[in-house]
């Protein structure tokens, strides 16, 4: 874990979860796993760590304190959660959107509260007389089930005995270790099965009677889930599963720019089809023929079967590699090499970034050298057609950078200069990490600079929030225009203009911040799949 990600962690606990979540997260990130005591000694703070920490069995076995340990890949997850909603929005609506966001913010919910709450704001934003049905939300709750979205949590009693079950002492043998491991998800063979649930009935409408009602909500929602059947039974998103929705969308993108749209679909097609059955570490999707692919192919893509042939071709021998060929029968079998596909995608990243940071003739240099893997200056030149000066004071750049490396193979062993090759390589993979702290050091910084103006801008933003709720009250009561219009005037023409400035300014930082996180997960990804080679 290196300091840029301790402190983009620290952040993100900041402002999402606030001071107290954010001193005690970096105070872990930092010291490892700790005990309950130590933490309140040291921080000096109650504890609420909002699923983002673990726990298991303390380092001196079993009847030692119970240690927490926070997670870094957790917390950086939080920067995710918009995408993750978006994409729950896309696929399945407006009621996909709101189980996923409502499972994000509490970590964990059980199926019963989670379809009742959902109902309940659904409800709310309908027009009055209508209300939502619990069954279209346990329709949507399934769905995202079905699919892999939404996974069981493992239950604390395995947890308690994953973490401190050890093989009993003999006289021959010691015992053995407490495993420290927490369990996954995906150990727990019901994952992905849901519970009979009995909901009968529709989202209720919240009045401004209610909002006092709302500090009872925990033992209110306790009591209807025990009612249900369905008591103990958390559920929590899969972010691996959306991690994989966001990988097949990239794959699918770089193949429709590369070759047309058509090509696109057939990969998107293989990839629907082997969505639920391919791992997170697998290196190919699963073998699919080319009659499988044919019928599976979308109704308004109604090619013929020896074009598909010729598509399925092109991918196998278009230098990308997406798609491969692993047999002949039922017309052939194909995969898509993922590993490769996500190699392909971090060079392109890699070789975006170098041109615009360093320009056009730089990413020439950094592309050859991509390709060629060990060139002198001299051949640098030549093949790139770039004068010897130009090319000497790029590949100095890109080397002070430490985007290109330096390889020294001497023809003597006292390594004279004059009896030494120099050759110039890119690692891809050491320039991959190195891009990626970048990226994090970014993020933090467009969040340190969306706090400072939110700061700066305090009073303003309080008074803006305090005559819009003036104005809901005034609307919801049917209050004259008149009476509208004398309270919008309370904002001045320059506190107008300066507010609108400053919306566009942090709307500005979001949309920067979406598309750095971007670069960040084709980057995580590609180092991670390294790690499963």
């Amino acid at each position: 874990m290196t300091a840029q990600e301790v402190r983009l962690c620290g952040l993100l606990l900041q402002e999402h979860f606030g001071e107290v979540v954010e001193r005690i997260g970096t105070h872990l990130l930092r010291g490892g796993a700790q005990n309950l005591r130590t933490i309140a000694n040291e921080t000096n703070t109650p504890l609420d760590l909002h699923g983002a920490c673990d726990f298991g069995s303390g380092r001196r076995g079993p009847g030692s304190p119970v240690e927490y340990r926070a997670s870094c890949e957790r917390v950086l997850r939080v920067l995710r959660y918009p995408r993750y909603i978006y994409t729950a929005k896309t696929l399945y609506g407006d009621t996909g959107e709101l189980i996923v966001e409502e499972v994000l913010q509490r970590g964990h919910m059980t199926m019963s509260n989670t379809v009742k709450t959902v109902a309940d704001r659904l409800t709310h934003n309908m027009e009055e007389g209508r209300s939502m049905e619990y069954s279209e939300v346990v329709s949507a709750f399934s769905k995202l089930v079905e699919t892999h979205f939404l996974q069981r949590c493992p239950p604390v009693a395995e947890m308690g005995t994953a973490a401190t079950s050890t093989t009993p002492a003999t006289p021959s043998t010691p015992a053995a270790p407490a495993s420290t491991a927490p369990p996954t998800a995906e150990s727990n063979p019901d994952c992905y099965k849901l519970p009979h649930v009995t909901l009968i009935g529709r989202g209720k409408r919240r009045r401004s009677s209610d909002d006092s009602e709302e500090q009872r909500g925990g033992k209110k929602a306790k009591m209807d889930s025990e009612s249900c059947g369905d008591e103990g039974i958390y559920w929590l998103v899969n972010f691996e599963r959306f991690h994989q929705h966001f990988r097949d969308q990239a794959i699918i993108s770089a193949v429709a720019s590369k070759l047309d749209q058509t090509s696109s679909e057939i990969v998107r097609t293989m990839l629907r089809m082997s969505e639920v059955t391919t791992t997170q570490t697998a290196a190919y999707t699963q073998p699919l023929s080319a009659n499988e692919i044919f019928r599976s192919l979308p109704p308004n893509y109604s090619i013929s079967r020896p074009i598909l042939d010729q598509y399925l071709s092109l991918l196998v021998d278009d230098p990308m590699e997406f798609v491969g060929k692993s047999g002949d029968s039922g017309g052939g079998m194909y995969v898509v090499n993922l590993q490769r596909a996500l190699a392909n995608l971090a060079r392109a990243t890699l070789e975006s970034v170098v041109q615009e940071r360093f320009g056009s003739r730089s990413a020439r240099i950094f592309r050859l050298l991509l390709r060629k893997r060990h060139l002198e200056q001299k051949q640098v030149e030549d093949f790139a057609m770039i004068p010897a000066k130009e090319a000497k004071d790029m590949l100095y750049t890109l080397l002070s950078e430490n985007l290109v490396q330096l390889q020294e193979i001497p023809k003597t062993p006292d390594h004279a200069p004059s009896r030494t090759f120099y050759l110039y390589t890119v690692n891809q993979l050491p320039t991959a990490r190195l891009l990626l702290q970048h990226c994090y050091k970014t993020v933090a910084n467009l969040i340190e600079r969306r706090l400072f103006e939110t700061k700066e801008n305090k009073r303003l933003l309080e008074k803006s929030q305090r005559i819009e709720a003036i104005l809901a009250s005034l609307q919801a009561s049917g209050a004259e225009p008149e009476q509208l219009t004398e309270v919008e005037e309370m904002i001045t023409a320059p506190e107008r203009q300066q507010l609108e400035a400053l919306r566009h300014h942090i709307n500005k930082l979001d949309s920067t911040e979406n598309q750095v996180d971007e670069t960040v997960f084709l980057l995580e990804s590609y180092i991670f799949s390294t790690k499963t080679k």
